[in-house]
């Protein structure tokens, strides 16, 4: 069963996206995925009928958000908004953790990519706080910054798992990790055997295409659209004050 679990969409309150969570359930759907992790940037997506539509296509989506805690990323399943508006540090998240048990998982999102809030070599100081490290989905031939990640999991016996991160559409779909069906699709089960195993991860070199793709979104088209977005705002709030 190919599983997802870093992706953004249109709602998430940093980025500027164009296309829904339900384009992004009927493209999981045609491709195959079986549960999903929409994961937007310091705020849990908790759209009740997104989730109700997910389960009728026999898709588990799972609550999450992407935080950014002391200048570095981490993604958490399974929590609420009112657990993450307490995050401000890592200790915090070891206190998450130490009430929570094995019913969330956190883990590393593109952690030695060189650009926004990788964590990079605070990694191994902070590394009780995750239960996976994930294969970034940007890398080509020699431009790999994946093997760092891989040694790291080594190191410290951490599962790697593979997302797509996806900020475009046609971006996710080909990043994945696959673990067996359980026969219960719960986000429990899902948890343990990404703990567990056994489980395959699916993350392709990059095409030049998918390379000058991504450059081109987040250099060019993603500034140009903040800065309309910005520009509405304040507008908006212009407006409201007349």
């Amino acid at each position: 069963m190919k599983l997802d679990l870093h992706i953004h969409t249109l709602d998430d309150p940093k980025d500027a996206l164009d296309y829904s969570a339900h384009q992004l359930l009927e493209r999981a759907k045609q491709l195959g995925f079986g549960a999903l992790a929409i994961t937007l940037h310091d705020s849990v997506f908790d759209r009740a009928e997104v989730f109700a539509d997910a389960a009728a296509m026999g898709i588990l989506l799972i609550p999450a958000a992407e935080m950014r805690l002391e200048g570095a990323d981490i993604i958490l399943l399974n929590v609420t908004a009112a657990e993450i508006a307490q995050l401000k540090s890592f200790d915090d998240v070891r206190q998450l953790r130490a009430r929570r048990g094995l019913s969330i998982f956190t883990f590393a999102p593109h952690p030695f990519f060189k650009l926004g809030g990788s964590i990079g070599e605070r990694l191994l100081q902070e590394i009780d706080c995750f239960d996976a490290i994930e294969l970034c989905h940007f890398h080509k031939g020699l431009f790999d910054l994946n093997r760092r990640a891989v040694k790291v999991a080594t190191q410290f016996d951490k599962p790697l798992i593979a997302t797509s991160d996806a900020h475009q559409l046609h971006a996710f779909g080909r990043h994945y990790t696959s673990i067996p069906r359980p026969n219960e699709l719960t986000i429990e089960n899902i948890f343990s055997a990404l703990r567990s195993g056994p489980r395959r991860v699916v993350s392709p070199s990059a095409s030049i295409v998918d390379l000058a793709s991504m450059i081109y979104f987040f250099f060019f088209t993603h500034p140009i659209r903040i800065r309309r977005r910005q520009a509405r705002a304040s507008a908006l709030e212009s407006a409201s004050q007349t």
